[in-house]
């Protein structure tokens, strides 16, 4: 990933502060520096069996990460792109121990390492799908009132998520580690579902950088009906009420048939498996019917196909991948095999997945890095030891804090505060905050979308006035910092709109 502005400053910064300071706090200080160059870094949350592995290895474009429980399930693992494909189990004393990969080219279920000496599974992989992004496979959460890690909890400063009880701390530490989250269910959200995810978020290094780092995705809704029938009558309307029940904890609910796309993305389906479908879309149309009214019809019925190939596109595709395919031949009997799992992608809402986590996550990296970064600082300031130490800290991200460009993460950091109900505000100026934080299309942001530069300048300008004025009457306290930097921000907003229109 390519360092932008912010996080780039930010490096510098480091690099400045460490030829002054002790060596205790220049080392962690150098951690932060080059923590700064790696990919951002995303968790996958969620339940035991909620197919959290299954969307790890259709966002990587590999099958991989295990999906069936095994020891390597119970442990944090990450994976990043690297020059060679490589599995090192890195143990809690620091050591690894490297393993190759299956036969089957995903990890192996036994790590060869007792389970309480694993710190996480560290995989290097040459997917280009890793070059910008590293995904954490995480254990499933078990209920909140599980023990936590008492030290990540102590390096948090609060309650950490509720991980399985035999998690140790450094799987914990790693997690924690992350900078944005996707949350997996499946069908309805129970309450403790809620509470997990808002104690995941928080202990995933409690971003002042983004209102919104943290993501819902609906999974295997091709369970919701039965047979090959479509789910996605029942899983879009179903998805949104579950958005409204996460809105103060996801920015958005995506809906997936972690299967299908975990098939196609990694590129499971072979021309052999295409052929079989292709004989099995010739049948009659009342024997289809039959075939696919249940798993156990389809495995056992008299077909032109084996049962064992039978089997494997079951493993591939499920019934309802299986229908689809069998739909599209049916229509198109030459469609090839590219263009079957282009569609069946498709047709598992995969797609718009990416397109999400691309404008949720990557469009905001450089904030999210930098933010992370000045929060690690800020934190590192609190706690050192040494008084000199802590004074250079401070004094150094006080005066990037306020350069006009690092203004962003403060409106990042207040409209996070709003977005998660810490800090209450009018609905209607929790959107334009929420606008404000994370665009810098003025037109957007103002709601204006075929204003000229001028008109563009007095709304800012106008924002900026009702803000101020709501900072100083009939604001509480918390209301009025907000308002503080929402005014600030479109003061600046109004100056960047003229000095690009003085550029022209």
């Amino acid at each position: 990933m390519t360092v932008g502005p912010l996080s780039d400053r930010v490096a510098t910064l480091c690099d400045e502060i460490v030829a002054g300071i002790g060596p205790e706090a220049a080392g962690q200080v150098q951690q932060v520096r080059e923590r700064l160059a790696e990919p951002l870094r995303v968790a996958i949350a969620g339940r035991l069996k909620a197919g959290k592995s299954t969307l790890v290895n259709a966002l990587i474009g590999r099958r991989v990460a295990p999906t069936a429980v095994g020891e390597c399930t119970r442990v944090v693992t990450r994976f990043r792109y690297g020059p060679a494909d490589r599995v090192d189990v890195v143990r809690r004393d620091g050591t690894r121990a490297s393993l190759p990969l299956g036969e089957d080219g995903m990890i192996p279920q036994r790590l060869g390492v007792p389970a309480g000496r694993v710190a996480y599974v560290d995989v290097t992989l040459t997917s280009e799908k890793l070059r910008d992004l590293t995904v954490v496979d995480t254990p499933g959460l078990a209920s909140t009132d599980t023990r936590v890690s008492a030290r990540a909890r102590a390096e948090l400063g609060e309650p950490t998520a509720p991980f399985d009880a035999d998690i140790d701390e450094d799987s914990a530490s790693e997690v924690a580690a992350a900078e944005a989250v996707v949350y997996v269910f499946t069908q309805a959200v129970r309450a403790d579902d809620v509470r997990a995810l808002e104690a995941f978020r928080a202990a995933s290094a409690r971003l002042a950088s983004s209102p919104i780092n943290a993501l819902g995705v609906f999974g295997k809704v091709d369970t919701l009906v039965g047979g090959a029938a479509d789910p996605w009558p029942v899983a879009g309307p179903l998805a949104e009420q579950q958005a409204a029940l996460l809105a103060r904890t996801v920015s958005e609910v995506v809906p997936v048939v972690g299967l299908l796309a975990e098939t196609g993305e990694a590129g499971r389906l072979t021309a052999a498996d295409c052929t079989a479908l292709k004989e099995l879309a010739r049948l009659p149309a009342g024997q289809l019917q039959v075939l696919l009214a249940s798993v156990d019809l389809f495995r056992t019925r008299p077909a032109p196909v084996s049962p064992e190939r039978r089997e494997r596109l079951l493993t591939l595709l499920d019934l309802y991948g299986v229908g689809f395919a069998l739909a599209q031949l049916g229509a198109e009997p030459q469609l090839g095999t590219g263009e079957l799992v282009r569609r069946l992608v498709a047709a598992s809402g995969f797609p718009r997945l990416r397109h999400t986590l691309e404008q949720t996550l990557r469009w905001r990296a450089d904030a999210i890095k930098a933010g992370w970064a000045l929060s690690r600082l800020e934190r590192l300031a609190g706690h050192t030891g040494d008084r000199d130490d802590r004074e250079t800290l401070r004094a150094a991200t006080e005066r990037l804090l306020r350069e006009p460009a690092y203004h962003r993460l403060r409106l990042l950091e207040v409209a996070q505060r709003v977005a998660t109900g810490k800090v209450a505000l009018p609905v209607a100026w929790e959107q334009e905050l929420t606008r404000l934080a994370t665009s810098d299309d003025a037109r957007y942001v103002l709601r204006l979308p075929r204003a000229d530069a001028a008109e563009l300048a007095a709304a800012a300008v106008e924002a900026a006035n009702r803000w101020r004025v709501y900072a100083v009457a009939g604001a509480g306290p918390a209301q009025s910092r907000v308002a503080q930097v929402a005014h600030r921000g479109f003061h600046l907003l109004a100056q960047a709109i003229r000095q690009q229109e003085a550029r022209r």
